[in-house]
């Protein structure tokens, strides 16, 4: 096990290991390092740590000492030092008509070694450009080319999510992206939707791209035959996220119909040939791939009460009225609407009839009463007949004649 120190020299580079060499550092003190540049100053990202050697890539080189108020003044010394050699060296680049970007300048801890970045479609002879800065700015001088996504890093900005850009707030390294990552998170190809500032594929792809990968493995291939309730089909779509794949079914081929991936059966993944000899299920077999309306894909959902019922129930011992079954729930509107038309005016033949309390006459004889109930008969069908040719009386009863 050795014991480490991590430390950054810029915002959002990289970290690199030193030994302490016997002193103790805090997250975010400033440290004195020996690099491969020279001496530097950088921030201490992370304290004292043991780790293996086995994690080690190259031999350590040793903390000069802890930054001190002075170290601090050099560092910002440098900086308004840059201002000025950026300045001289975009007039430079005007006067040797150089096709080059300028994008930074950055002066050593010592400030005897001025670092140019710079950007640019191809190479550039700048050979001229350095024997006049070096007389200008009475330095060492060195011009490195960047690519765009390194401009972006050093300059940083906000992206089109409308926070800044990863590569210069967290990300030490670039990320290697790929258009595939764009189509298996069913993204669109269109390069200004899924490109960053800098031109190149937004570094954010990665992020999602394994729990992508993981939810492709258990949701079917596009143009697969699979085997649905409704009956048989070729997908047509896939959402990855929602876990649903639309089908067109043979016996349907206009519209398609969406499905949950647990209610389809896959019988030739991708594109090919109907399987030879296949046949499908009856119908009754099919129908068991439907899920229940209350089942999930872990089980079906347990029935739940609203607190306020429950609270009702308890209190007055009335069962909650908003878990009723169905069946129960018609019966009682039809009870209430049956009501309703018993208090208003209007009502059915029967419930007028019933209503209207009948009156007590002496028992006829046997030959009158055979005789009048016949006429009765006719004549209440003739009525029956023509009930509605016929006015009404004030109070709702046909009127008689």
């Amino acid at each position: 096990m050795t014991e480490i120190i991590a430390v950054r020299f810029k915002s959002g580079g990289k970290q690199y290991y030193f030994s302490p060499n016997g002193l103790q550092f805090k997250e975010g003190e400033g440290v004195v390092v020996e690099t491969s540049r020279g001496i530097e100053l950088g921030e201490c990202v992370q304290g004292n740590t043991m780790i293996d050697e086995m994690e080690l890539l190259a031999p350590l080189r040793p903390v000069v000492r802890a930054a001190t108020a002075e170290d601090i003044r050099t560092a910002e010394k440098n900086k308004e030092k840059q201002a000025k050699a950026m300045a001289i060296c975009q007039e430079k680049i005007a006067q040797h008509g150089l096709d080059m970007k300028l994008v930074d300048a950055e002066y050593s801890f010592e400030g005897n070694k001025v670092v140019f970045f710079f950007t640019s479609e191809g190479r550039v002879d700048f050979r001229a450009l350095v024997k006049d800065l070096a007389g200008a700015i009475h330095a060492r001088i060195e011009l490195r080319q960047i690519g765009v996504r390194d401009e972006a890093k050093m300059l940083g900005g906000l992206g089109i999510c409308g926070r800044p850009f990863c590569c210069s707030q967290f990300l030490d390294e670039f990320i290697p992206v790929s258009i595939k990552m764009a189509k298996t998170q069913n993204l669109s190809l269109n390069p200004t939707k899924i490109s960053g500032t800098c031109g190149r594929l937004m570094c954010c792809l990665k992020y999602e791209q394994e729990a992508y990968e993981d939810l492709v493995k258990k949701s079917p291939k596009m143009d697969s035959f699979v085997e649905t309730p409704d009956g048989v089909g070729t997908v047509s779509s896939v959402n990855l996220l929602r876990q649903k794949v639309n089908v067109r079914l043979e016996n349907d081929p206009d519209s398609p119909h969406c499905y949950h991936n647990c209610e389809v059966c896959v019988v030739r993944s991708g594109k090919g040939k109907r399987p030879e000899g296949y046949v499908a299920p009856p119908p009754e077999e099919l129908a068991k791939l439907r899920k229940a309306p209350g089942e999930t894909t872990d089980g079906p959902a347990r029935p739940t009460q609203s607190r306020l019922g429950a609270a009702l129930e308890q209190v007055l011992g009335e069962p909650d009225r908003t878990q009723e079954p169905p069946a129960e729930k018609a019966e009682e509107s039809h009870r209430r609407r049956r009501h309703r038309r018993g208090r208003g005016g209007a009502k059915p033949e029967g419930e007028g009839a019933a209503a209207k309390p009948q009156q007590e006459n002496p028992t006829p004889k046997s030959g009158e009463a055979a005789g009048k109930s016949e006429g009765a008969a006719q004549k209440s069908g003739r009525h029956r007949h023509r009930r509605h040719r016929r006015p009404k009386s004030e109070g709702g009863a046909p009127a008689q004649s």
